[in-house]
């Protein structure tokens, strides 16, 4: 996925762009509004800042929305309501406050991204499907297998719904600790052995999560539950 990065503030930008990077994504920065709205490259979502120095971001969200329906979160150190809204009524998608984390600016751009995608009749009838047997419903956040409600603690379902927004995927124990902890975890990622093994033994069957020794981990949507 490839993002545009409107940020002055050189540490905070280099931050973002690196944590951005790690998770998989194409990021081109900038640090200017005349540089955004002159950017010719193709992006999927556009990360903006409001404090620019040569215009306000809320210009630079207004004329890039009249340009088209590409997704803006506004990422901004103004927290006041007023901002919020014009931010929101001159078309951005989403608006996160500084300080904030790599984690919540990701789950940030997979939600929006989720809204803007174009959706079936299937699809926008509820829960994701994995198999023919395990189904997550992130806006309840509940998980079901074989129909039956699976009852897992907060970190369990936080750490499998991450895993499964790219199936297949190998995802490093930092990636997962950042995403489903915190960045700033300092315990020990024991932790996130003791969670895999409890997914293990709920969901067994229904999804095999594999340890890459020295990495992380990788879901895999199990054989006999039928395609995804």
């Amino acid at each position: 996925m490839r993002v545009l990065l409107v940020e002055d503030d050189e540490p905070v930008a280099q931050s973002l762009r690196r944590g951005l990077i790690r998770y998989g994504f194409e990021v081109e920065w900038v640090s200017t509004g005349a540089a955004a709205l002159g950017h010719q490259g193709p992006y999927d979502v556009v990360l903006l800042d409001l404090g620019l120095p040569d215009t306000d971001g809320l210009d630079v969200c207004k004329v890039l929305r009249e340009r088209g329906d590409v997704p803006i979160i506004v990422i901004s150190a103004r927290s006041d309501e007023t901002d919020r809204v014009v931010g929101l009524e001159l078309g951005a998608d989403d608006y996160v406050t500084k300080p904030f984390g790599v984690r919540e600016v990701i789950a940030r751009i997979r939600a929006v991204m989720r809204r803007a995608r174009p959706r079936t009749e299937s699809a926008a009838a509820g829960p994701d499907t994995y198999g023919s047997r395990l189904t997550i419903d992130r806006k309840a956040a509940r998980v079901r297998l074989d129909g039956e409600e699976v009852p897992l603690a907060p970190k369990e379902y936080d750490l499998l719904a991450f895993l499964t927004e790219e199936p297949g995927a190998l995802m490093s124990r930092e990636q997962i600790m950042e995403a489903v902890w915190d960045a700033n975890w300092f315990g020990p990622t024991k932790t996130l052995d003791v969670h895999v093994a409890a997914l293990r033994r709920k969901l067994a069957g229904a999804v095999v999560i594999e340890a890459v020794r020295g990495v992380g981990f990788r879901l895999e949507i199990a054989k006999d539950a039928g395609a995804s």
